[in-house]
């Protein structure tokens, strides 16, 4: 369905819908406490996409409602959220009185589900994180900013590159959403992330394991979905400035960005620019070639009126990025190539500024999206659609700097149609089809994976039932059918195969039962059986070259079956006035595990296809594995020190193979036990001028990791090791505007430890000859200053 199609279907809902009658909602919004009318409160309808705030003297008012059930939401920053569901009939009047907030665990609203619902009703595990929580934490890249979510981490590649892993499981497995529409981008590859805008994220969403339904393949491992800023009230503008600066790798970044809404039509613009040097830790002082530069434009167009809301968004992700490869000379000094080929030490002038050496990668990400929502009769219809171009070109020599040894330039086109009927004695209904079409070229000197085409089709039902006041029931279905085409190559000028071109389709069925029972109005609990389907990625069929950032020879294997996840979850909420408690423990069960097993001779020597470069071959095979862990966090805020938050988190992932030798019996790149703890203080108003302020410190220990894929020298043990952060920030009032500066200083790494995080690639890059110590740490101390201007 092409664009001019949808405008069509938007412009004969509106025609057979605005005749409707329309409704409103109205009242008044104060402190429980004080009675003092609070102005700036946000009430907003997710599903609809349409807000509004409290004036001065505390009133609001939604208008042109189409009668229905819907999920409100009213939150003001130091206050507890309130989400309740209202049925408009008619004109309605409801009054709030806000409470101070201590903690809000389940006071959230998710849409990473059928449709919007308050997060302690849904059976699946899903922790929301805000834009204030990320700015708090300094990170130099998108994922990066998700490392204190317990059970998220990353695996990295300097600073500048991040994969998301969720309890153990990451690449393929993990699906990637912006705004509902899946972000594709060779996610295959070790050192290839995430191509989107940090600055363009208002709020992450993180589904656990396979609990969602809507998206497909591939998300046995979870989903995260960046969902961009509300747009403004109707009838205003605002614009917004953010910088950013970090001492360690002198990152400068900065977004300015302009949003409206004028008689329901909507607008937000954005342009955003990263730039960092070289980072530093205390053992390789400035780490060589680590450095990189990012430039974002986005423009989303938008239509919001009685009938529903249609939104175009146009986005451009441009990030030009250094690998690390660690190459010294005897005196531990980096060493480089220069373009006629001659071995040089970097000086501390190279060492400098804000160069792109060699080698490098260049991202350019082309999206257009359209996010349609319509009001029927009896029901909704959701339609999401997205076209995207990603071209990733590698330059890995500076004798020939235009040479691109590696290009890869893939297209997809996304569609996702949702049928949501109207809610009928408190069951929610919807069901729908969506899936993907995508083709990727090869057009560098190097070719690792096939040309291919791929078509995804899958259909789903899920359903929830809430019975009573406190127990929600949810289930789901879905069928999923995966079509691959690769395409045959020679060898350049010779008539050896490089690639056998093939057709395979894979077809499984994805599902979730789940309950959630809210044991009284200050815990819940929640019981979810899911399974999950994913189908092998190409590089896992037919990948056959050098894959460098490896260090090995990769061969695929066009027989590999799906993999099939089973997973059970347990949850327990507890969040009273002083203590908010969650423990969420998991099991998953993986058939047809995928991993890669290196290929010996008889004699039990290496397997080598390039003498003049000698990378020994892994083949992908499979096997079963089981991960079991979970998460554990405590937030005690004792009366009468209720702006006191002592926070306390761990998290742990054990992931094996079944029927294995004791050095292959553990999967590979399996994140360390990590325990967090924080001593927070947050006062919502200091002083006629500052308001929302806090002070922090805190403690990152990982503990040691000695469970890791020891086979082919693949992995080896992490030691412990501690971190330190503190922070500071703080809302200022200027020109009547409450929010006019939000301020964030953060410090990592306090103590400038030398450490190697287990999922660090740059862990195996060569030895330091003049320490002894193999590969590349990760950052030291860094400090971090960011400034968010609401003009």
């Amino acid at each position: 369905m092409n664009l001019q199609k949808i405008f069509v279907l938007a412009a004969f809902v509106f025609a057979a819908h605005t005749t409707l009658a329309q409704n409103k909602i109205s009242g008044n919004i104060t402190d429980k406490q004080t009675n003092e009318k609070l102005t700036g409160v946000s009430v907003y309808i997710s599903d609809l996409k349409k807000g509004t705030s409290a004036d001065k003297d505390g009133n609001y008012e939604l208008s042109n409602l189409k009668p229905g059930k819907y999920l409100l939401e009213v939150s003001f920053l130091g206050y507890k959220t309130i989400i309740t569901q209202v049925n408009i009939t008619t004109d309605a009047t409801v009054d709030f009185g806000l409470e101070e907030a201590h903690k809000e665990l389940s006071e959230v609203v998710i849409t990473a589900v059928t449709r919007a619902t308050e997060l302690k009703r849904s059976p699946v595990i899903i922790k929301s994180l805000d834009k204030n929580g990320m700015n708090q934490n300094a990170s130099t890249n998108l994922i990066d900013a998700l490392k204190n979510v317990p059970g998220v981490s990353q695996i990295s590649t300097g600073a500048a590159i991040s994969k998301p892993i969720i309890r153990g499981l990451g690449y393929n497995r993990v699906i990637t959403l912006s705004d509902g529409i899946r972000q594709e981008g060779q996610q295959w590859g070790d050192e290839h992330g995430i191509e989107i805008d940090e600055y363009g994220v208002d709020k992450v969403e993180i589904v656990k394991g396979p609990g969602s339904l809507l998206y497909g393949s591939d998300g046995i491992a979870g989903v995260l979905n960046f969902i961009s800023p509300k747009a403004p009230n109707e009838g205003k503008t605002k614009t917004q400035l953010t910088t950013n600066y970090q001492s360690n790798n002198n990152l400068l970044g900065y977004s300015v960005s302009n949003a409206g809404n004028k008689n329901g039509f909507q607008w937000l613009g954005r342009f955003s620019n990263k730039l960092a040097g070289n980072y530093q830790n205390k053992y390789d002082g400035k780490v060589y070639n680590s450095g990189f530069q990012e430039y974002n434009g986005s423009l989303m167009l938008g239509i919001n009126k009685n009938w529903g809301h249609s939104y175009i968004t146009l986005s451009t992700y441009n990030n030009t990025l250094n690998l690390v490869e660690g190459d010294r000379d005897s005196t531990g000094n980096f060493i480089y190539a220069n373009a006629n080929g001659d071995e040089l030490t970097a000086t501390a002038d190279d060492l400098k500024g804000y160069k792109i050496g060699f080698p490098h990668q260049e991202i350019n990400h082309v999206r257009a999206a359209s996010n349609n929502y319509f009001l029927l009769k009896k029901g909704t219809i959701n339609a999401d659609f997205g076209v995207q171009n990603n071209k990733r070109k590698e330059f890995a020599d500076a004798a020939n700097p235009n040479d691109k040894e590696l290009f890869f330039d893939l297209t997809t086109f996304n569609y996702n149609v949702r049928y949501n009927l109207q809610q009928r004695n408190d069951w929610e209904t919807s069901f729908g089809i969506g899936g993907m079409q995508q083709g990727n070229k090869n057009k560098g000197l190097e070719v690792l994976i096939p040309e291919y085409n791929l078509f995804d089709l899958g259909v789903f039902a899920f359903t929830q039932k809430t019975i009573g006041e406190n127990l929600t029931f949810a289930s789901g279905l879905r069928f999923d059918n995966r079509a691959v085409f690769s395409k045959e190559l020679l060898e350049e000028g010779t008539t050896n195969l490089k690639f056998s071109a093939f057709t395979k389709n894979y077809a499984g069925v994805s599902g979730s039962l789940g309950l959630s029972y809210q044991l009284d109005k200050k815990s819940t609990l929640k019981l979810n059986l899911s399974r999950g389907f994913r189908a092998p990625n190409i590089a896992e069929l037919a990948s056959n070259g050098r894959h460098e950032g490896t260090f090995r020879y990769e061969i695929g294997d066009p027989n590999l079956k799906s993999e099939i996840s089973h997973q059970l979850d347990l949850a327990y909420f507890l969040n009273s006035d002083h203590i908010s408690f969650e423990f969420t423990p998991f099991v998953n069960l993986i058939s047809n595990y995928i991993y890669a097993q290196k290929l010996t001779d008889s004699l039990g020597n290496d397997i080598i296809f390039d003498p003049a470069d000698p990378a020994p071959a892994f083949k992908f095979t499979q096997g079963n594995a089981t991960l079991l862990g979970g998460e554990v966090f405590l937030d005690i805020h004792p009366h009468p020190l209720d702006w006191l938050h002592i926070e306390n988190a761990f998290s742990y992932v054990q992931a094996t193979q079944n029927n294995q030798t004791a050095d292959k019996k553990y999967l590979p790149f399996i994140p360390a036990p990590k325990y967090r703890g924080e001593l927070k203080a947050q006062f919502q108003k200091v002083n006629g001028s500052i308001s929302n302020a806090y002070i922090k410190f805190g403690v990152d220990h990982y503990f040691k990791q000695d469970k890791f894929f020891a086979a082919y020298q693949t992995e080896t043990a992490t030691p412990a090791y501690t971190l330190l952060n503190a922070g500071i920030g703080a809302n200022v009032k200027a020109f009547n505007k409450k929010d006019f500066l939000s301020l964030f200083i953060s410090a990592e790494n306090l103590a400038d430890v030398a450490y190697q995080s287990h999922l660090s690639r740059l862990k195996y890059t060569p030895q330091n000859l003049a320490t002894g110590r193999i590969g590349v740490f990760n950052m030291g101390r860094n400090i971090s200053v960011e400034a968010v201007v609401n003009f």
